[in-house]
């Protein structure tokens, strides 16, 4: 397990072993404690003992941790004004810092685990029909903000990267965060990939987008996994590994730009296509009951440009498109809401 999936326990992961930070806690308090017992020895003419009065080593070290937990059971008291400015300016300060570190090392090291481990379990079973985006940098950000700006609930979005600053960002639009590994099988298990409704590899490279394409498909043979790759030559291999759909930029900037040499508004419908800021949006759905045995023309809902069939494509213009079968796909152009002109 790596860290919660939630924003508020973001930090970013020490490269001290716990065992090693637990050590240093123990050495800075027997260093205050030594320092304390120091000097009540050198000072201990400044000390009065009630029993015997006599002041030996061990009554020093006796009243310098009775004095540090705050016991005081009076039997050995400062008297001197030296001794009692030495209690109340040095001694008090090292009372109360030596408290403060054994309260923090019981909270980090066993409190806030527990309570970690407590919410990402409670987090973990309400994780149902959600979307995994693997890589927060800049596509997988922008990802993000298309699913937020189209209607998804930030809540239902998990977010898995190595950089905790980027999972800050992610936390701050109110996704839940997962610091680790996308490549390992056990980071995907604990954002319940194998319970998701799609994801998105965005791993900014694409070997590593590929991994971490392979584990997740082991982990949800059915899940609907979308890939971006940078080389073109890599198209195949994310294919081949199990990808939906696979998009290339480099290639749809080359689409863009042909286009533009065409008509100069071409681009920019196509961008507007594919934003959900824009006049139009690409839709697709299964064909509904009272559509069967329509003509795809026929469709009330929106432009129809393209149906698939059993793993077939047929566009508008293809004798297919003039009868709608139950079990179609239907891509259609529709308008943004409260937008007449497309």
């Amino acid at each position: 397990m790596t860290k919660p999936l939630h924003p508020g326990t973001l930090k970013r992961k020490s490269s001290t072993p716990v065992w090693l930070a637990i050590t240093w806690r123990v050495l800075a308090v027997l260093t205050l404690v030594g320092i304390a017992i120091a000097v009540h020895w050198f000072d201990r003419e400044g000390l009065r003992d009630n029993y015997d009065g006599q002041i030996s080593f061990a009554d020093v070290v006796y009243f310098t941790m009775i004095s540090i937990t705050t016991t005081g059971y009076g039997d050995i008291a400062p008297v001197t004004e030296k001794a009692r400015l030495f209690d109340a300016l040095i001694v008090t300060p090292i009372r109360v810092f030596v408290v403060v570190l054994f309260i923090g090392t019981t909270y980090n090291f066993v409190l806030k685990r527990g309570w970690d481990k407590w919410r990402m379990a409670r987090i973990q079973r309400n994780l149902d029909g959600h979307i995994v985006i693997a890589g927060y940098g800049k596509t997988g950000s922008e990802a993000v903000e298309e699913l937020i700006a189209r209607g998804r609930d930030p809540a239902s979005i998990v977010v898995v990267d190595g950089d905790a600053d980027r999972l800050a960002r992610a936390g701050e639009r109110g996704c839940n965060v997962l610091l680790g590994d996308a490549t390992r099988d056990a980071t995907l298990i604990d954002v319940q990939v194998a319970r998701a409704c799609a994801m998105i590899v965005a791993g900014g490279r694409d070997d590593t987008s590929i991994l971490i394409l392979l584990t997740a498909r082991h982990l949800a043979p059915d899940l609907p996994i979308s890939i971006i790759v940078k080389a073109e030559d890599n198209e195949l291999p994310a294919r081949a590994a199990g990808a939906t759909t696979v998009i290339n930029p480099v290639s749809f900037a080359g689409l863009l730009l042909a286009s533009s040499c065409s008509g100069r508004h071409i681009a920019d419908y196509m961008m507007d296509l594919a934003s959900y800021e824009g006049r139009v949006q690409l839709s697709e759905r299964a064909v509904r009951l009272d559509e069967v045995n329509q003509p795809l023309s026929a469709i009330t809902t929106g432009l129809g440009l393209r149906i698939y069939r059993g793993g077939e494509v047929y566009g508008f213009s293809a004798p297919e498109a003039q009868t709608l079968h139950q079990g179609d796909v239907i891509v259609e152009i529709l308008p943004r809401q409260g937008m007449g002109n497309q």
